[in-house]
């Protein structure tokens, strides 16, 4: 697996926390503290997505290709996170929603043929 896409698996660790970790970890704090927070982690998240999206950019890639590629990283990490963090139950549609993305991945790539 190369460098960018390990950057943006755990960009998008923090980022489920920073957008998500609030409703687990602060329901009963005020929404400042938890706008706080997020804001507090997404500063690790920018600090793993910006080089990721700046190295995909030195090899060649479009915003659209990087973007699509995002979205499926982010099913992919938020998917065990709401089963295992959150306790969520899984459901087949999480599946669909991933090969509904890997058709906009499809879509996205198939002009470099």
């Amino acid at each position: 697996m190369s460098l960018p896409f390990i950057l943006l698996i755990i960009s998008n660790c923090f980022m489920t926390l920073a957008w998500y970790g609030h409703l687990k970890y602060l329901h009963d704090a005020p929404l400042w503290q938890a706008i706080l927070f997020g804001w507090a982690i997404a500063l690790f998240e920018y600090s793993f997505m910006i080089p990721a999206t700046r190295l995909l950019a030195e090899q060649g890639w479009s915003l659209g290709e990087m973007k699509i590629s995002q979205e499926v990283i982010t099913l992919l990490v938020f998917v065990p996170f709401m089963i295992f963090l959150f306790k969520q139950p899984f459901k087949l549609d999480y599946l669909w929603a991933g090969v509904c993305l890997m058709g906009g991945v499809y879509f996205v790539f198939r002009s470099q043929n």
